[in-house]
C-alpha cells in the first residue's frame, strides 16, 4: 500500500514538473515576441516600361474596301412575243452599235396585218379629201364631215398599232455594247422573257462596294479611287466616286459606294471582285503606337505614365496604319503612354523609365 503511494506520488511530481517546464517555455516565447519589433509591409516593385508621347502627323483618309464590279449598262435580251426565230444578226462577243438588229422573228402575219391597216388608211384618206370637197358645196354637213376624219384618225392608230406589232418581231440594241453567249438556235421558238442573249456597255464600270458609316462625313463624289484585282495583280485600276448611297444599312452600319473606272480595254468584266481604296486630303491626327492599345470588349484603354505611376485611361481610337493608332478623345501630346510593359502593370503600379527608353518618334 505504501509503495502504491509512492508510485502516485513520483508520477503526479513528473507531471508538475513538465507543466511547470511547459509554461516557462510558452512565456519565454511571448515575451520574446513582444519584445522584437514590427516589420513594415514591402511595398510593391516598380516596373521597367517604355513610354511614348502622342505624336500629331499628317494622315491621310484612307478607306480600304471590297467591291464588286458592274457593267456601266446591262440588259438581257428578250423577246416581247411568242414566235419562232428566222434570223440571227450578231456573232458571240461581238460589239454593236444601239439601234442596231439582233434578231429576227417570223413576221408573216404582222407584216399582213400592217399591209391592211395601210390599205385601210389609204381609204380612209379618200373618203376624208371627197368629203371636205361635199362640205365645201355645202351637200355634207359638218356632223359627217367629222364622222369621216374619225374614222380616218382610227385607221392611221391602227397602222402606228400594226408597226408596232411587226417592231415587236425585230429585236434590237437598246445601246452600243458588247452581247455575251447566245442561248437560242436559228429556228427556235422564244417565249416573252426568254433570254436571248446579254448586252453590256463595258467602256466603264461601275465598282460598288460599302465601307462603314464613320466614313460618311469624309466620301463625296469627285475623290479618287485605286482598285486591283487578283486576274491583273500587277496593275492598278483609277478612278472616281461617283455616287453615295442615300441609305446605311441597319444591319451592317455601312453606306454603298459607286465608284466609276474607264475601261477601254474592256478587261473589267461584270461581277469581277476588285479591292478598292478612297483616299481624301491629308489632315493632322494624334498617333499612338497600336502596341500600346489594350483592348477590352468594345473599349479601348491605354497606360500612361503619371508621376511614376501606371494610370489605366479609357480612349477612342479612329483610323489605323501599320504600326500605330489614330486617337479621336482620352490623350493629349504631352502624355506619357507605355508601349511596352502594358501585360506586367495594372492601374496605380508604381513603374520606372529608364534612361533611354522614351520613343521619341513613331514608326511611319
Amino acid at each position: 500500500m505504501s509503495l502504491l503511494v509512492n508510485r502516485r506520488g513520483i508520477v503526479f511530481g513528473v507531471a508538475a514538473v513538465a507543466l511547470g517546464l511547459l509554461g516557462l517555455q510558452t512565456w519565454r516565447g511571448f515575451a520574446a515576441r513582444e519584445a522584437t519589433p514590427a516589420v513594415p509591409a514591402r511595398e510593391p516593385r516598380a516596373v521597367s516600361v517604355v513610354v511614348a508621347h502622342p505624336t500629331l502627323k499628317p494622315f491621310a483618309h484612307e478607306v480600304e474596301a471590297v467591291g464588286t464590279v458592274r457593267a456601266n449598262e446591262s440588259v438581257n435580251i428578250t423577246a416581247k412575243v411568242a414566235e419562232r426565230i428566222t434570223a440571227i444578226h450578231f456573232e458571240e462577243g461581238q460589239y454593236v452599235r444601239k439601234g442596231q438588229l439582233l434578231v429576227e422573228l417570223d413576221s408573216a402575219e404582222a407584216r399582213a396585218e400592217l399591209a391592211a391597216a395601210e390599205a385601210e388608211l389609204s381609204e380612209s384618206r379618200g373618203q376624208f379629201q371627197r368629203s371636205q370637197e361635199l362640205y365645201h358645196t355645202r351637200a355634207l354637213s359638218e356632223a359627217q364631215l367629222e364622222q369621216v376624219k374619225a374614222n380616218l384618225l382610227a385607221s392611221e392608230a391602227r397602222v402606228a398599232a400594226a408597226r408596232a406589232r411587226l417592231e415587236d418581231r425585230m429585236i434590237r440594241a437598246p445601246f452600243s455594247g458588247r452581247v455575251g453567249l447566245r442561248n437560242v438556235s436559228l429556228g427556235s421558238l422564244v417565249s416573252p422573257g426568254e433570254v436571248i442573249t446579254t448586252l453590256d456597255d463595258l467602256s466603264s464600270v461601275k465598282l460598288d462596294f460599302a465601307v462603314p458609316e464613320v466614313f460618311l462625313s469624309v466620301l463625296e463624289p469627285g475623290l479618287p479611287v485605286t482598285a486591283t484585282s487578283s486576274a491583273y495583280p500587277d496593275e492598278t485600276f483609277a478612278g472616281r466616286v461617283a455616287s453615295v448611297g442615300t441609305r446605311i444599312d441597319p444591319a451592317t452600319r455601312s453606306v454603298t459606294i459607286r465608284a466609276v473606272i474607264r475601261n477601254p480595254e474592256n478587261r473589267l468584266r461584270p461581277g469581277l471582285f476588285m479591292t478598292v481604296k478612297v483616299v481624301r486630303a491629308e489632315r493632322e491626327a494624334l498617333m499612338v503606337p497600336e502596341r500600346a492599345i489594350v483592348p477590352e470588349s468594345a473599349r479601348h484603354y491605354v497606360f500612361v505614365a503619371d508621376e511614376g505611376v501606371a494610370r489605366k485611361r479609357e480612349v477612342l481610337v479612329g483610323r489605323r496604319r501599320p504600326g500605330e493608332v489614330e486617337i479621336l478623345e482620352g490623350l493629349s501630346t504631352g502624355d506619357l503612354v507605355i508601349v511596352d510593359g502594358t501585360l506586367k502593370v495594372h492601374d496605380g503600379q508604381p513603374v520606372r523609365v529608364n534612361p533611354g527608353a522614351l520613343v521619341a518618334e513613331l514608326p511611319t
